[in-house]
């Protein structure tokens, strides 16, 4: 467990992604209005916020077009579409 980003002593979590399951959310949230997500607490729409945050950290922000729809189609090729 980490401690050091960016909250102190707060304990933090380390998490792989898959690098199209990442360009798939980035630009979601991106995208999407969080304001008009369904959610049962506040804490959920600021994790929402505190994911993008993070996920404005790594090479994922500058993917073209061209990659996040190659990305939207290997994440989903398992689900049947």
């Amino acid at each position: 467990m980490e401690t050091g980003f960016p909250w102190g002593s707060t304990p933090t979590v380390d998490l792989r992604l898959w690098r199209s399951d990442a360009i798939v959310l980035f630009d979601w949230l991106m995208r999407t209005d969080l304001n008009t997500v369904p959610i049962t607490h506040p804490a959920q729409k600021q994790a929402l916020a505190d994911l993008l945050t993070r996920l404005e950290e790594v090479d994922v922000i500058e993917s073209t077009e061209e990659e996040i729809a190659q990305a939207q189609e290997e994440v989903a090729k398992d689900m049947g579409w």
